[in-house]
Formats: structure tokens, sequence, C-alpha cells
């Protein structure tokens, strides 16, 4: 089953075909996300889900097909724009400045940001959502655990004040209390007012939470339905909730 997309939708990905080189690693993907939704995205290894996350932000554009935000056409401009223009990303494997310090690295974050005046109310909210990072503001990135690392990557993420939130992978390499963590938090920052669009291997927790579900195979839409629908779905639950006869 696959949707077309509907009026009114904060971002559209329509028809989108994108390649590496002459490997075609998108093939015509469609998919949708409203304001206000977690929408995620599931998937084998190589599916295209981290490729689809590339194609919105700007880093591997697309050959064929559009990618709509708010209204605007954002299929070919540069990643800086598309940060510019409300979607900012916290990137798989988190890829944070290891010698600058924790609060360097969120303020990397609002780089582009001309409303300088409310910089200090989001870093207020990071430190809500992630307190730790508070009693670590002043240490090196490079020296915290993993699970630190990645609230460090989405805190600097929400530092640019996104209209929609790209996470890649949020929870790989991650102690269990962690990853539990992590997911509580996608949910309180979805509550407080900012659109996710989730890829994630942990298939059950990205479900759990969200709204819709899209799942990837080769570079295609093969399912897309409500979260608890897909849940329930007896193919995802063998093939990508590890369950069996």
């Amino acid at each position: 089953m696959t949707t077309s997309p509907q009026d009114g939708a904060l971002l559209t990905v329509e028809k989108v075909h994108t390649y590496y080189g002459s490997i075609e690693a998108l093939k015509g993907i469609t998919i949708e996300v409203h304001e206000g939704e977690i929408v995620t995205l599931i998937g084998a290894n190589g599916a295209g889900k981290s490729t689809m996350l590339r194609s919105i932000n700007g880093l591997n554009h697309p050959r064929r097909g559009s990618i709509v935000f708010r209204g605007k056409d954002i299929t070919r401009e540069p990643p800086h724009d598309v940060v510019r223009l409300g979607i900012s990303q916290s990137p798989e494997g988190r890829k944070l400045f290891p010698r600058m310090s924790v609060l360097e690295n969120l303020e990397m974050g609002a780089f582009q940001r001309r409303d300088r005046s409310e910089l200090r109310s989001d870093l207020e909210r990071v430190y809500a959502l992630f307190p730790r990072l508070s009693e670590r503001k002043q240490q090196r990135a490079g020296t915290l655990s993993g699970g630190e690392q990645q609230m460090v990557a989405i805190g600097r993420a929400l530092m640019a004040h996104p209209k929609l939130l790209l996470l890649d992978e949020p929870s790989m390499g991650l102690a269990p209390i962690f990853v539990e963590r992590v997911f509580e938090t996608i949910v309180e920052i979805n509550q407080q007012g900012t659109t996710i669009l989730l890829v994630e291997q942990n298939a059950m927790m990205a479900l759990d939470v969200a709204s819709r579900g899209y799942v990837l195979e080769t570079g295609t839409v093969a399912l897309a339905d409500d979260a608890k629908a897909l849940l329930r779905n007896e193919q995802v639950r063998k093939t990508y909730l590890g369950e069996t006869d």
C-alpha cells in the first residue's frame, strides 16, 4: 500500500529518484509528513532510509521527483538553505566536533540563526530535555559517553529551531537505558511542537512513538500505514520485529 501526497502537508516527497553514481538508491519514493506528526521510516540496511534524509536535507539531490517543504520546492536547495528554511538533522553517528565543548557544539547548531535574542531560551530548552548536558557544558564532546553524545547531537539540531527535525538512527550503538531515554525525549520534543521524521533500525521502538510509518525495501515504499497498524502487520512483525510463527 502506498499513499499519495495531500494538500497541507508540511513536507511532501513525490516520486523521488536519488542516485549514488549509476546506482539508483531511491526508486520513485513518495512520502508525506504533516505538522505535529512523528513519521518513521523503517527497513533493512540499504533500503534507502538515510538516502531519503540526504535527499531532503540537500546533501544528495534527487535526479527526478520533487521535495516540497512548507509550500516551497527545496529539491535543489543547498544544505545550508534547507537548514535556514526550517529543517535540521541529527545525523547517523552523531558527527560532533570532539575537541569542542558541549556548549560550543550546541551553539554550532544555531550558527545560521538571526534571532539571537531567543538563543538563550532554546539553550535552556535543550538543558531541560537533557539535564546531563547542563552539567557537562564545558566538557569536550569527544570525552562523553555514546548516550551523552547522542543527546548533544539532538540538542545541536534543536538549536537551529527547526519546523521539521530529521533523526537518523538515534538509538544506534546505545545501551538499552539510553535508548529508552532517547525515545522518551523524542516524544517530548514532538509534544513541544516539533514535527519529526525518524529513521530507525529499532522498528518496534520507532513504531511505538510514531503516528505513521513507511516501510522501505530496496529504494521503494513497500508499506505505508498508521504506526499501530504496522505494529500489528504480520509481515512487519516477522521481517522487522524478529517474530516467528
